[in-house]
């Protein structure tokens, strides 16, 4: 991990009607980093990771890819910009198959006559690739045609995990990933974050899970009312001292320095 921000916003204000969602947070990403995003229902971490996914356009503020000031008006944008998202309750399409869902509306047609014109799928190749990119995760399944609804919990989560990864050139947004997943599930889904991390993309963690938090992120972010109040060390700050800030119970001020980020 470098100094170096992938993904970065600055002053972000977004109203709905006369309830303001986010009063001008902050927020930044960087280079091979995975970010945890913790705070209460009602911080405003739903409505930051939408904007930085494409998914709503803020009213104010500025949002930024590798220093360059970026305008997303819809989540293909954000995907053009090498962004993609999982979201909790959007993972899989459970019928399909597992190679049917890594490529789900980018479809590999054949080359020549039979794509262009026929529009016909190149299923081999897709399942080549799916085949190589679910071993290079070690996400270990009986076959890739059987449909997700035959998998596991923690194994559907993970072909949620690698088709985002799949197509992402700089970050892959977590909404949830461990959410009503048994304790050995979640763990198969946190060593799978590390090891996106590991192929040099930044992940963004959003949880409630404070202890998956903990264990996998580098930094993390702190949403209260809309706005960041902190950046924390995982390594140097306790669990309830997170949890103290994050619902004002204590202000940043009190932690002992080397525990900011």
């Amino acid at each position: 991990m470098t100094d170096r921000l992938v993904l970065e916003a600055r002053g972000i204000v977004k109203h709905f009607g006369h309830v303001t969602a986010l009063d001008g947070t902050d927020f930044e990403l960087r280079v091979s980093e995975i970010l945890g995003i913790i705070g209460d229902n009602g911080a405003g971490k739903s409505t930051l990771i939408k904007a930085l996914s494409g998914a709503l356009v803020p009213d104010r503020g500025e949002i930024l890819v590798d220093g360059v000031r970026v305008h997303f008006r819809a989540p293909s944008d954000a995907r053009r910009a090498g962004i993609e998202t999982l979201y909790q309750e959007l993972a899989v399409a459970p019928a399909l198959s597992i190679v049917e869902n890594l490529f789900l509306g980018r479809e590999l047609r054949r080359r020549g006559f039979l794509g262009r014109v026929l529009r016909m799928l190149d299923r081999r190749r897709m399942l080549e690739e799916s085949s190589a990119f679910m071993k290079e995760l070690g996400i270990g399944v009986r076959s890739m045609k059987q449909a997700v609804e035959t998998l596991s919990g923690g194994q559907r989560q993970g072909v949620a995990v690698a088709r985002s990864a799949a197509f992402a050139r700089h970050v892959v947004i977590m909404d949830e990933p461990t959410a009503a997943l048994g304790v050995k599930e979640g763990k198969l889904v946190l060593d799978l974050i590390r090891r996106v991390r590991d192929r040099g993309l930044s992940v963004v963690l959003i949880s409630h899970n404070m202890p998956h938090v903990f264990e996998v992120a580098d930094r993390i972010h702190v949403a209260r009312l809309g706005r960041r109040v902190a950046m924390l060390d995982p390594k140097g700050v306790s669990m309830s001292d997170a949890v103290a800030v994050m619902t004002g119970a204590m202000i940043p001020e009190q932690l002992p320095p080397h525990t900011l980020s």
